[in-house]
């Protein structure tokens, strides 16, 4: 292989150059590739064109040795990938008989006849290593040529993953001689931006060797990869927990999990460990939080109810807002948030309550700006209300009120 690993994706698919489907593939591919210390440099979407395919192909070779295509394995005519592959390599398609018997044995459990075009998908690139299709019909390959890899994948994530995980990624290692073990770990914040963590991190970000530390900003939420490797897998995880704990012992207040968690898992997490359950009032929010909330298992044994209470009657006559506290203060202030938090709580008998008022826009209201969000959260023992003030659309200003809210709700918990 060239000193460097440079790899490139292929996603090959008109209907992603439409906008009709999202490319996760791409990001799946390269956050597993990260893992074992081959770089991502480009990106490519191609539609089902094959001179256009041919065009994309040629170019990846002249500054690429790890090339990845997704998609186009399928079995119509407009699946062209493998047929194009093999005319840049020069190389024919056989027929894989394992592959072929799999398909066939799908259509006879299923009862279903096999069509003709279905028997081009067991076909493969010659001297191709097959990469085996658990959850679909259509075999990847793995074929290396000089000192480039190209490896085909189809396009369906439900079968792209499990092919990438335990067919495509160890054959890598092993075709690379990796004898290290590659550990990544994902710890998770909230309440600090991706510049302000990189700040207070910015000595050990500077000087990272083995781990890597790699911030990632998402939707209101900041992620560090930590990446190690070791031939001695002991030591790998030595090294992961303590570049963890130099980390935590600075911006450990933000910390709230690992991995694909996300708030609204960690907040239900933590209701069910403390035996709690949580009522919400939802004016700006309309109901978001619950329906957050009961996505998830269990739902019912931790969430008591909700409102929806978008006008002000709904506050005095459901949950008991005063007349006048609305007069006085507004439905979107402080007094307000307080009252409704209380009086979810009270109303459902629920440990905890939870408000959320505030203006999402597009206009101004009561005099308060579009982003003005208060949050209130109720116990027996105590109300506390949050005032946020936050940018953006009408979506993702209620998007930010719910997870501030979540980490609010989290942070109580933690700390009872």
């Amino acid at each position: 292989m060239k000193s460097e690993r440079k790899a490139e994706i292929i996603a090959v698919g008109s209907e992603l150059l439409l906008g009709q489907i999202t490319n996760t593939n791409a990001q799946f591919i390269s956050k597993q590739l990260a893992e074992i210390g081959v770089n991502v440099y480009y990106h490519t979407a191609v539609g089902d064109n094959p001179e256009r395919l041919k065009k994309a192909i040629q170019v990846a070779q002249e500054r690429s040795n790890f090339i990845i295509f997704s998609g186009g394995l399928g079995p119509t005519k407009d699946d062209l990938t493998k047929e194009t592959i093999a005319s840049t390599l020069g190389k024919e398609l056989v027929l894989n008989e394992e592959a072929f018997e799999s398909i066939q044995d799908y259509f006879r459990k299923t009862g279903r006849d096999m069509s003709p075009n279905n028997r081009k998908q067991a076909l493969v690139l010659e001297g191709s290593d097959v990469l085996v299709n658990r959850f679909g019909m259509a075999p990847g390959m793995f074929v290396q040529e000089d000192d480039t890899f190209y490896i085909l994948l189809p396009g369906p994530p439900s079968e792209l993953h499990p092919m990438f995980e335990n067919e495509a990624k160890p054959l890598i290692s092993e075709k690379l001689g990796l004898k290290e073990k590659i550990v990544s770990v994902v710890l998770r914040f909230f309440g600090i931006g991706e510049s302000q963590l990189e700040t207070d991190l910015e000595d050990l970000i500077d000087a990272q060797t083995n781990p890597t530390i790699a911030p990632l900003a998402s939707d209101g939420e900041v992620t560090l990869r930590l990446t190690a490797k070791h031939e001695d897998e002991k030591e790998t995880e030595r090294l992961l927990k303590e570049t963890e704990a130099q980390i935590l012992a600075r911006v450990g207040e933000y910390f709230y999990g690992y991995g694909e968690t996300s708030l609204v898992r960690e907040a239900s997490k933590a209701l069910h460990e403390h035996g709690k359950t949580v009522a919400a009032a939802e004016s700006l929010t309309g109901g978001m939080f619950s329906e957050w909330l009961t996505d998830l298992e269990g739902a019912s044994s931790i969430l008591n109810g909700s409102v929806v209470c978008y006008t002000n009657q709904v506050k005095q006559q459901v949950l008991g807002c005063r007349e006048e506290t609305l007069s006085s203060h507004g439905a979107v202030s402080k007094e307000c948030a307080l009252e409704l938090a209380e009086g979810v709580r009270k109303l459902t008998g629920s440990d905890i309550g939870i408000s959320f008022t505030g203006v999402a826009g597009p206009a101004s209201q009561e005099g308060q700006p579009v982003g003005k969000v208060f949050i209130g959260l109720s116990t027996k023992d105590q109300t506390d209300v949050f005032e946020w003030m936050f940018t953006g659309s009408r979506s993702g200003i209620r998007k930010r009120a719910v997870k501030y809210g979540l980490h609010h709700l989290l942070t109580l918990l933690k700390e009872s």
